[in-house]
């Protein structure tokens, strides 16, 4: 497979062309000691590292942990490069500066398309503008968890931010004691002189701050952490209970809210009646809430507690009102997806050969209609956030995925500059991208600013939480392949259409950079234009469509869809061809041997083509994401008419492994969710309101429905990718394959039903 090179469109209409990863060199993000937020007795090396009056190392963190075990992951670099035990690493977090700004995510969120430029010059427009992609990432300082890029854009910044503090360190030491720095050494963080002379950290930093430190990484033969799995720092606590989640946040004196909202999509409150609530116990407040950062109209009820409060939100007489453009429903909105792809060619993302002229010319042409609906994130914590305004201050706690964004917002509702806010980020109980949106923040900034001082905690109901999510799109795909005689394809056609996610984010939390015209979203077709198989001829298009129905980024985003399309259309290829699926991708693999090589372990270890449990069946998927190729080959029966996946066996490439038990236990977590949307997940609107509310009638997997998972790792030398997203979209289309062969039924929408 070719190197491909993204094209941001970054001017909008002066249809400048923004070429490049561009990012900021690792060494300047290092940041200078004065970006560690002040604490009495530590002394900052860098803008990453501070080193406390006992010894202990103090890492800054800009990622939230969600359970997918960056704080972990990040400690682990520093713990390599200065050789201290994880004990001794404390995390504090970060501020807001650029340098904690997460440019893997800038760049895997903005608007792009591909180029070839393997072999070729790259047009003049592209070469003058290539430097601008780091100069927008370094100016925005987007401080994001998402994309599945915490540890890959920490990769070098966090590593040399901490070996910059071991030369500090070892250093002062060697000039304190008058030594060479030769004959000095770091043990378990302690630094230490061939003569037996030791000291910890503690005694050395502010000495340090002076020394020089040329930035020398640890060879790969010498790591002793890296590619290990020490006990996951998040766990303790939320073992013994005293982790702090957003909703688990109490101030002195806080009141609770609960909020109910217009339940037709983008309507609004027509009048409501307040009495009622303010006479009921414990009822302080009814507030009025505005539609901002994405949110919708209602209102939130104030109270002693937050069982009081919900009681009293359900008792308020109110008429809502339908949005002036008329009600959403989306059997509507996929008729007319599919009316669109009729007419519409769509962005080409991707094009090679002639896909047209070979169906023209071809013995038979293989089609097929792809679907996939709406989905809910159902984050097990529903939204929240605990807000107070005091003194021309505001204070929030937030289970956030952006805390700039959020912050930003927040003062925006309040009124008053960024500086005045100060947020603390929680343990979120479950993010998937439905926590890169602060639309409940910005509720609770609305309800705090009528509590005359007091703090006040904002919660949805579980009800709220599903009927007002931020969907991944309904999409739809129609995809074509030119046979010969024999079945074997020359071609590839996929035409797509469904909603931009892009840009609606970004009108949302940057709407500044938010222009009149959509450019191009990768997202809606990625996962379609960049598959590994060598057929001849390729035509990858989508349609960008804006349904009005709120939209956002769903955990591995595009892909979770588009693996389906293109993977399921792959085994009707095999199917056509009369040949084994697995033996089918193998020869389009030829020339992708990280591809080949992830391919071949998944179905060593699944035991391709050996004997299986009468009933059974094996289905296969092949899939990159976010830098990392997932190969997962499921093992499906029929129970009672419905499928059981009894066990799935996934093969990775992420590149180097910084921690195996964390990979395993995404690629399981990843499994879990993806079946969930595979067997159960759908959302359905109907006269512009969701119909499911509840996992009552929105499932997730339950323990005893969850197969085994088995997770292997290809040894690899390159930079680590992404883990926390990747082993989702080879789940769906792997478990439909198996049912194929079980039925043969070929199952082309989304949830699998037999």
């Amino acid at each position: 497979m070719k190197r491909r090179t993204w094209i941001l469109s970054a001017l909008g209409a002066t249809g400048a062309l923004v070429v490049g990863w561009g990012v900021m060199p690792a060494r300047s993000r290092m940041g200078d000691p004065a970006t560690m937020l002040p604490t009495r007795g530590d002394v900052a090396l860098n803008g990453w590292i501070k080193i406390a009056a006992d010894g202990s190392v103090i890492l800054a963190m800009p990622r939230s942990e969600m359970g997918q075990g960056v704080h972990t992951g990040l400690a682990t670099l520093v713990a390599e490069e200065l050789d201290v035990p994880f004990s001794l690493i404390q995390l504090e977090q970060a501020g807001y500066e650029s340098l904690y700004g997460n440019i893997s995510m800038l760049v895997a969120s903005l608007p792009f398309h591909p180029l070839e430029s393997e072999g070729g010059n790259k047009p003049a427009k592209v070469r003058i503008g290539e430097w601008m992609v780091g100069k927008v990432a370094r100016e925005l300082g987007i401080n994001a968890t998402g994309g599945s890029s915490s540890l890959a854009d920490a990769w070098d910044t966090v590593r040399m931010a901490a070996a910059a503090a071991r030369s500090a360190l070892l250093g002062a030491a060697a000039a304190l004691w008058h030594v060479p720095v030769a004959e000095l050494r770091i043990v378990d963080g302690q630094v230490r002189h061939a003569s037996g002379r030791s000291t910890h950290f503690g005694t050395l930093a502010a000495a340090a701050v002076h020394s020089p430190a040329p930035v020398v990484l640890k060879e790969r033969k010498d790591w002793t952490r890296i590619g290990t799995s020490p006990l996951r720092r998040d766990v303790p606590a939320k073992v013994d209970g005293s982790a702090q989640f957003g909703i688990d946040v109490r101030v002195p004196g806080m009141l609770f809210a609960a909020v109910r909202m217009c339940p037709m999509l983008g309507g609004s409150v027509a009048s409501l009646d307040s009495q009622a609530a303010l006479a009921m116990p414990g009822v302080r407040k009814v507030v009025p809430l505005e539609a901002v950062a994405g949110s919708t109209a209602g209102f939130a009820v104030v109270a002693q507690t937050s069982w009081h409060a919900r009681n009293a939100a359900l008792a308020v007489p109110v008429q809502w009102q339908q949005r002036a453009a008329g009600a959403l429903d989306s059997e509507r909105i996929q008729e007319a997806l599919l009316a669109r792809l009729k007419t519409d060619p769509g962005f080409v993302f991707y094009e090679k050969g002639d896909a047209a002229v070979a169906e023209a010319g071809a013995a038979s042409v293989l089609r097929a209609t792809y679907s996939a609906p709406y989905l809910a994130h159902a984050t097990l914590e529903p939204m929240n956030c605990t807000a107070q305004f005091r003194d021309g201050k505001l204070t929030v706690w937030a289970p956030t995925q952006v805390p700039g964004f959020a912050r930003d917002v927040a003062a925006r509702v309040a009124g008053i500059d960024a500086e005045q806010v100060t947020l603390h980020v929680t343990y979120l109980g479950g993010g998937f991208g439905r926590r890169l949106e602060v639309d409940s923040v910005a509720q609770a900034v609305q309800v705090a600013m009528a509590c005359d001082g007091q703090p006040v905690q904002l919660l949805w109901s579980r009800e709220e939480d599903t009927t007002h999510d931020f969907y991944r799109p309904l999409h739809v795909a129609q995809l074509s392949a030119a046979l010969d005689a024999q079945g074997q394809a020359s071609s590839l056609r996929i035409h797509s259409a469904g909603d931009a996610i892009t840009p609606r984010w970004m009108a949302r939390g940057m709407p500044a950079l938010a222009g009149p015209v959509d450019t191009p979203d990768k997202t809606t077709a990625e996962g379609l234009f960049d598959l590994p198989y060598g057929f001849t001829h390729q035509h990858m298009a989508h349609v960008a469509t804006r349904s009005e129905v709120p939209v956002g980024f769903w955990r591995s985003v595009g892909h979770s869809h588009n693996a389906f399309f293109s993977e399921g259309f792959v085994d009707e290829l095999a199917h056509a061809a009369q040949t084994d699926p697995l033996e089918y991708r193998r020869a389009l693999l030829k020339d992708a041997p990280r591809y080949l090589a992830v391919l071949n372990l998944a179905a060593e270890k699944a035991g391709w083509g050996k004997p299986l449990p009468a009933g059974h069946a094996h289905g296969v998927a092949l899939h990159e994401s976010f830098g990392s190729i997932v190969a997962e080959v499921a093992e499906v029966s029929l129970e009672e008419g419905k499928p059981r996946v009894h066990k799935v066996v996934c093969a990775v490439d992420c590149g180097t492994v910084i921690n195996p038990g964390v990979v395993a236990q995404q690629m399981e977590s990843s499994v879990v969710f993806g079946l969930s949307a595979a067997l159960f997940g759908r959302i359905d609107i109907r006269n512009g309101e969701v119909q499911q509310t509840n996992f009552h009638n929105y499932p997730l997997l339950t323990l005893a429905q969850t197969p085994v998972v088995e997770t292997w790792l290809l040894p690899s030398e390159r930079p680590p990718a992404g883990v926390g997203e990747p082993g989702v979209p080879p789940v769906a289309p792997a478990v439909a394959n198996a049912l194929f062969v079980l039925t043969g039924k070929r199952l082309r929408a989304l949830p699998l039903q037999v």
